[in-house]
């Protein structure tokens, strides 16, 4: 089964803040011949996220609502990155401040995480911070976030009972575990 696959004309159909909309036409060729079809794509221009871990080893939690789901979801802090070429590391640092409240000069490199490839190609780094030192919260105006602490054991209970189902929080949670044993 071989194909060659080219892609014809991308055209914008909606741009927003985060990500911008495209439908792509597409020649396929292969053993059955060629084929136009269109594919969805949406850009986005990537994201950072951290696992923040207190001195006694639990890991600070955000809730905040999630207009998608309708409801409040808990995840660990993350966002989007100012500029498509900022540093992962530099937006994880600054949503760590920003959504706990907290800083670290001891930031580790997790996972790298592509989220939807069937159609999106967003990319989050995760990052581990120790050694957190209290600062202060600097909220966006649309954002309101409850901030707690959990163990290892009982985000991984909310895991499996399907109360935690954001991607991005499951994997790293369970990348987290996994590198450091727990």
């Amino acid at each position: 089964m071989d194909q060659h696959i080219n892609r014809l004309k991308r055209e914008l159909k909606f741009r927003g803040k985060i990500l911008d909309f495209y439908q792509d036409t597409m020649e396929i060729t292969g053993d059955s011949g060629t084929h136009t079809v269109i594919w969805d794509f949406i850009r986005h221009k990537g994201a950072a996220a951290v696992v923040p871990v207190t001195e006694d080893g639990k890991i600070l939690m955000v809730r905040q609502y999630r207009n998608a789901l309708e409801r409040y979801t808990l995840e660990i802090p993350a966002g989007a990155l100012d500029e498509e070429n900022e540093p992962g590391r530099n937006c994880a640092s600054r949503e760590l401040e920003e959504e706990t409240g907290y800083r670290s000069e001891d930031l580790e490199w997790l996972i790298t995480l592509r989220t939807t490839v069937a159609f999106c190609n967003e990319k989050i780094e995760v990052y581990v911070a120790k050694n957190l030192i209290p600062s202060r919260q600097h909220l966006d105006e649309d954002e309101f976030i409850d901030l707690k602490a959990y163990s290892l054991d009982e985000l991984k209970e909310k895991i499996f009972s399907g109360e935690i189902e954001d991607a991005k929080t499951v994997a790293s949670l369970m990348a987290y575990a996994v590198k450091y044993g727990k």
